[in-house]
């Protein structure tokens, strides 16, 4: 036999006891989240499961296969009456179908004294230690071993543990112990109320009456019986059954001598007698995939912070200013293959461009890479790919150190088929939907989530808040929100069953997004939310208390694809797409928007933002400056996917990253490149600065036209007004050619002088343009033009967006 791992988990691997073969690391594996059969196969050695060799005696005849128990030697340990236990029950116990084994393992009082019952499948001996000396107990079948102490008090006891060819291992009984869940959390629970959830379910090293270890606890409301496996019994769980705490649906366990690292999963015997492995729902923290055990943490991370989280509480983020590069972790900087390393380099880059918030696609584990995290297995473990969850919060923490906010991407809206994860979770449906027609996401082959059970909405809500207070992130960005409003999202022909008002609308949804909310923001002072929602439904971003759903903002969808749209138009086809440009205006406040440029704009063929430009490689990239600088000019919060500060020209593949050699000097054309980054920079910096761009994003008082029917032109017009008035005046001219001479109204400015001066033009030389530009101060005329007092004839460059401020 060979030694395979810890069975008791207080000792190191070389001290433990030898496993029979049968269990060997494999036979169910760490990491694929296999079947295992309805019931464990005897393991060789272990007394048969017959009526006669379960029957109880004063003297137990050992089974062939199984050495008889070890004698004590003279004086070492009193031989204790058996406490016998039916043979059924016995059965039930050591096939994982018992609801309770607390009511039968432990200490339990009878009529003639306490009985001890300990199981441990491959045991010689096991020996109760207590204060009056040591007393043996007697195998009465299948690795159970029970005695009879005289007295009806409960003794305090520890146990010595012999197996074959082995020293007597000191052991905890875990079964003598309480629940570790209060009856407060599991009533919270069962009302779906627990704003906490993570700290009542999932894996806790903790210490009980004195003795360390760790608990373990999961909703399978509709299991037979739940076993907890892993590395600490070979991923065997005859020895680690779990109770029910009643109606809760919960089911717990405490094991003494185990802590951080091991890894684990829950075996579940279904209704109809299969049995699977499952990871742990509320596990925070995982095994790297491909493997897919749930692994126990505990966090020492120590908060650097307090100064971030201050100020961030009373930030208004309607009128403040937000610029955001999105990028993907794993493949930003594929050098860089941890959360520290990307901590070392990550916010002087964001700092160098002035972006003022970062947003992380999915960070939650998930099995698929290529899914590029959208497809979550462990919605409360960060992705062990690039670390530990500590690991994260130094992430976190060092941008926030850096003065970056953090939002991440959040995935309510559906999860994948994988066994080893949600998907009929303890045999049945349970987070998804009973009705397959429901439970089904046609577009991307997983399952929904029932919002309706509340239940389920707790898991997600108390995610929410999970990753705002423990990880310190500023903000969700919350995937895929249309999918989950509408019941007949991609589901044509009538593949679909109406709400209870015989509408499409998925009213269980709205009400789980307006909760989570409500929640987010009474909880967590200064946290953002954003909606990716691509529809007209009615108050995304309107308070819950007016029946709104909530969000903070919005992902402008339309204003992405209708300017898309345009800019790839050739210059002399875009008068007639004129509208493109402006028809954003006519809803602009009809919601809290932000501006979109992200990853979907980039892949599956759509191209690269430069790519998508019409013209040659000179007007590709002005093009791309002069978009930039009316996405940042435009009413709404910004946001840019990784690659596209730089105008790479390929889309994105998750496995190599954005281009990053074409900024190298070896490269011919790097100079092209580094001059977009730097209008990135400078588009941010002069953003940040000027309060007319960002005080007023929601309310009309902030935008005017100064003329946005200029078709015939390619140029559009309009002024920015800050809160106190102060303006900004951009002017976009999407035609080749330079326009001399070109009449723009002009708002009065206050005091004597009207001058204006150029705050930035992406013609610049140092973008990489041409160089034409209003290089002294502008003064205003007094002709009236564009509904304006003043106006002023500019030099509008080629392909080029141009911004005026008041001369300083």
């Amino acid at each position: 036999m060979t030694p395979l791992g810890p069975l008791d988990p207080s000792l190191p691997a070389d001290r433990q006891p030898a496993v029979p073969a049968t269990f060997r690391n494999g036979e169910h594996g760490r990491g694929a989240g296999r079947q295992s059969p309805t019931k464990p196969a005897r393991p060789a050695g272990a007394a048969p499961k017959s009526p006669a060799a379960a029957a109880p005696r004063r003297a137990e005849r050992p089974a062939k296969s199984r050495p008889a128990p070890a004698r004590p030697a003279p004086g070492s340990a009193l031989r204790l009456p058996e406490a016998p236990l039916p043979p059924g029950e016995v059965e039930r116990l050591v096939s994982g179908a018992h609801h309770d084994p607390h009511a039968l393992l432990g200490a339990h009082a009878l009529p003639t004294g306490t009985a001890i019952r300990v199981l441990r499948p491959f045991a010689e001996r096991v020996v109760v230690e207590t204060a009056l000396g040591p007393a043996e107990l007697t195998h009465q079948q299948a690795g159970l071993f029970t005695g009879l102490l005289t007295g009806r008090r409960f003794p305090a006891y520890s146990l010595k543990v012999t197996y074959p060819g082995g020293e007597p291992l000191e052991q905890q009984d875990g079964y003598r112990f309480a629940p570790t869940l209060g009856e407060l959390d599991l009533h919270l629970i069962s009302e779906g109320r627990h704003e906490q959830l993570w700290h009542a379910l999932g894996s806790h090293v903790r210490t009980v009456d004195g003795v360390a270890g760790t608990s373990f606890a999961v909703w399978a409301p509709n299991a037979v019986g739940v076993r907890l496996v892993g590395s600490f019994n070979h991923w065997n769980g005859t020895a680690h059954p779990m109770r029910s705490l009643g109606s809760s649906g919960v089911w717990e366990l405490f094991v003494p001598g185990l802590g951080e690292g091991a890894q684990y999963k829950y075996q579940i015997l279904t209704r109809s007698g299969r049995t699977v492995e499952k990871a742990d729902p509320l596990a925070r923290a995982a095994q790297c995939p491909p493997d897919t055990a749930s692994v126990v943490t505990v966090s020492r991370y120590e908060w650097q912070d307090a100064e971030w989280m201050a100020a961030r509480a009373h930030i208004v983020h309607h009128r403040a200013p937000m610029s955001v590069y999105e990028l993907h972790l794993a493949s930003w900087r594929p050098d860089l293959t941890s959360y520290r390393q990307i901590a070392e380099v990550l916010p002087g880059y964001l700092t160098e461009l002035g972006f003022t918030h970062v947003e992380f696609m999915p960070v939650m584990e998930h099995p698929f890479g290529g899914s590029w995290g959208y497809q979550v297995s462990g919605f409360y473990a960060p992705t062990a790919r690039l670390g530990t969850p500590d690991d994260f919060r130094h992430l976190v923490d060092t941008l926030h150190r850096h003065g970056i906010g953090v939002l991440v991407d959040w995935v309510p809206a559906h999860f994948p088929k994988d066994d080893f994860a949600l998907a009929r979770f303890d045999g049945e449906p349970l987070y998804e939907p009973a009705d397959p027609q429901r439970a089904e996401h046609p577009d991307w082959g997983t399952l929904e989530f029932d919002y309706g059970r509340t239940e389920v909405r707790n898991f997600l809500v108390a995610n929410a808040v999970y990753w705002c207070e423990e990880f310190h992130v500023d903000g969700l960005r919350v995937d895929a929100v249309a999918s989950m409003l509408y019941l007949d999202y991609s589901r044509e022909g009538g593949g679909w069953s109406p709400n209870r008002f015989g509408g499409r609308e998925n009213l269980d949804a709205a009400s789980f997004l307006q909760e989570m909310n409500a929640t987010v923001y009474r909880r967590c002072p200064g946290v953002l939310t954003v909606a990716e929602e691509s529809t007209a439904w009615d108050g995304v971003t309107r308070p819950t208390d007016t029946g709104g759903l909530g969000f903070g903002l919005k992902w402008n969808m339309g204003w992405m694809h209708d300017s898309l749209v345009y800019m790839s138009k050739e210059p002399v086809h875009r008068r007639y797409h004129h509208n493109e440009m402006t028809f954003s205006m006519v809803y602009a406040y009809s919601e809290n928007y932000i501006l979109p440029i992200s990853h979907d704009e980039v892949v599956h063929g759509k191209q690269a933002l430069v790519s998508k430009m019409p013209g040659d490689w000179w007007q590709q990239r002005a093009n791309h400056r002069a978009y930039l600088g009316f996405m940042w000019a435009h009413p709404g919060k910004q946001l840019l996917f990784m690659g596209q500060e730089f105008a790479q020209g390929a889309e994105w593949e998750h496995e190599s990253g954005p281009q990053w050699w074409v900024l190298d000097e070896a490269w011919e054309a790097h100079a092209d490149h580094r001059g977009v980054q730097r209008l990135v920079g400078d588009l941010n910096r002069v953003y940040r600065d000027t309060p007319a761009l960002y005080e007023q994003d929601t309310v009309p008082a902030g935008f005017r036209w100064l003329d946005g029917g200029a078709a015939d032109d390619n140029v559009f017009s309009f002024v920015r007004f800050a809160a106190d008035g102060g303006p900004l005046v951009a002017v976009c001219n999407f035609s080749p050619v330079v326009r001399h001479g070109f009449r723009v109204g002009l708002p009065r400015l206050e005091g004597g002088e009207q001058l204006w001066e150029e705050a930035l033009n992406t013609d610049a030389e140092r973008y990489g343009g041409s160089g034409i530009a209003n290089s002294l101060p502008v003064k205003a005329e007094g002709a009236q033009w564009n509904g304006q007092p003043r106006s002023a004839e500019l030099v509008l460059p080629p392909l080029a967006t141009v911004w005026l401020r008041p001369a300083r």
